[in-house]
């Protein structure tokens, strides 16, 4: 009895579609990707409060401050103490006069100051912003529910 002889099927599937959708998957989460937690750090722990309420819209020209409880402050990713922020917040005056066009006093400083650090060091954070020209600024807390 003759037999047949087998044609050898080959079971390698096409991998190019399969790499094509996993590199558009990576390309949108990159793209979808939110960079805020970078101006928000894990050694603040905010004070809560009942009386604060989520923003009800965007700021346009924010430039957050990080008040540690050790009264340090964080600033472009430089820890500093208060008397020292006014030259790197000069340099910030400049670049939004300049590279945004937009005047200094439409620029909003967020303050996010640990819940155990003195109000006395938040106050002169708030001075040195004003002796540089910064004129808006808003105090974050955590909304007590």
């Amino acid at each position: 009895m003759r037999y047949k002889s087998r044609q050898a099927f080959s079971s390698d599937p096409d991998m190019t579609p399969m790499i094509d959708c996993t590199f558009q998957l990576v390309i949108f989460f990159l793209l979808t990707l939110n960079f805020s937690s970078d101006e928000q750090s894990e050694l603040i722990r905010l004070p809560a409060s009942e009386i604060a309420k989520p923003a009800a819209n965007a700021i346009e020209t924010p430039v957050t401050l990080q008040v540690l409880a050790s009264g340090q402050v964080l600033f472009g990713g430089d820890q500093m103490d208060a008397a020292s922020l006014g030259g790197p917040l000069k340099r910030e005056r400049e670049m939004i006069q300049r590279v945004l066009g937009r005047d200094v006093k439409s620029a909003t400083v967020i303050v996010r100051a640990d819940r155990d650090v003195p109000t006395g060091k938040v106050q002169d954070v708030i001075r040195v912003c004003q002796n540089v020209g910064f004129e808006r600024f808003v105090l974050r807390a955590k909304w007590k529910q």
